[in-house]
């Protein structure tokens, strides 16, 4: 909250999606499972889902699972997956101290190539732990997006979203969403009047049908992201795909 200045507290699920409702989104909506390596309590999957469902004109639910919890982990992702629900599944690297590529979380993949869920990693720079001694113990490395790459090569049939102009790494997500058509890069957590130019280049070009809006919600509001966005010189048609297309593609909404 100290790092993003203007959040007084976190709102309510309820909350969340009257504030979308009133706004006409939809919202990608998770918890992130992280109490193996930061001992907090988890906010469990089925609440999510709970929330979800009363509120399905807008929101979309994403599962968290830690690849660290091994097969007990795996088993609870084949319930989510056959209970037909959830839409992706929402990993943290940095949080959860893995790197993408490591071994022990291609058996969650494999479920959700085979679910044709998708999987959603955050990257680049962490605003969690931010001005704490220690940066709170999380570990920067674990969001460059890289690793990614071989994760895509592994499982071509499951799409990639990179969650985050990944700062200090955004040369390497540009590549890696270039190279891999199934890698989408979402916006959110940096308000649009920091896109360095290289990113609003690509939005504009090469990866205009690989771009997502996104806002970080409740750290940076729609309202606000949205309001420097529309600052930001992009084509109409590239525009529109961005705020809904593309999401619409890539999540099966009509």
């Amino acid at each position: 909250m100290r790092y993003f200045k203007r959040v007084a507290r976190l709102p309510t699920a309820d909350e969340v999606a009257a504030s979308y409702r009133e706004r006409r989104l939809l919202a990608v909506v998770f918890a992130v499972d992280s109490s193996l390596t930061t001992g907090q309590p988890r906010i469990p999957n089925s609440f999510v889902v709970e929330k979800a469902l009363e509120h399905s004109d807008v929101m979309i639910p994403f599962a968290s699972v830690d690849p660290r919890r091994g097969n007990e982990g795996v088993a609870e992702a084949r319930d989510l997956l056959d209970e037909g629900v959830v839409r992706g599944f929402k990993f943290h690297p940095n949080i959860q101290m893995f790197h993408p590529n490591d071994r022990l979380a291609y058996p969650l993949y494999e479920l959700i190539e085979e679910g044709g869920l998708v999987a959603l990693f955050h990257t680049g720079h962490s605003g969690i732990g931010s001005g704490l001694p220690g940066g709170g113990g999380i570990h920067l490395k674990y969001g460059n997006p890289m690793p990614i790459d071989d994760v895509a090569v592994d499982f071509p049939h499951m799409p990639i979203v990179m969650a985050h102009p990944s700062f200090p790494w955004q040369d390497e997500a540009l590549s890696v969403a270039m190279h891999k058509p199934q890698v989408s890069i979402d916006l959110s957590g940096w308000t649009p009047k920091r896109f360095p130019p290289l990113l609003i280049e690509a939005m504009n070009r090469t990866l205009s049908q690989q771009m997502l809006f996104g806002s970080d919600y409740p750290l940076i509001t729609p309202d606000r992201w949205l309001e420097d966005f529309a600052a930001i010189d992009l084509d109409s048609s590239v525009r529109s795909a961005i705020l809904k297309g593309n999401a619409a593609r890539l999540l099966g909404l009509h």
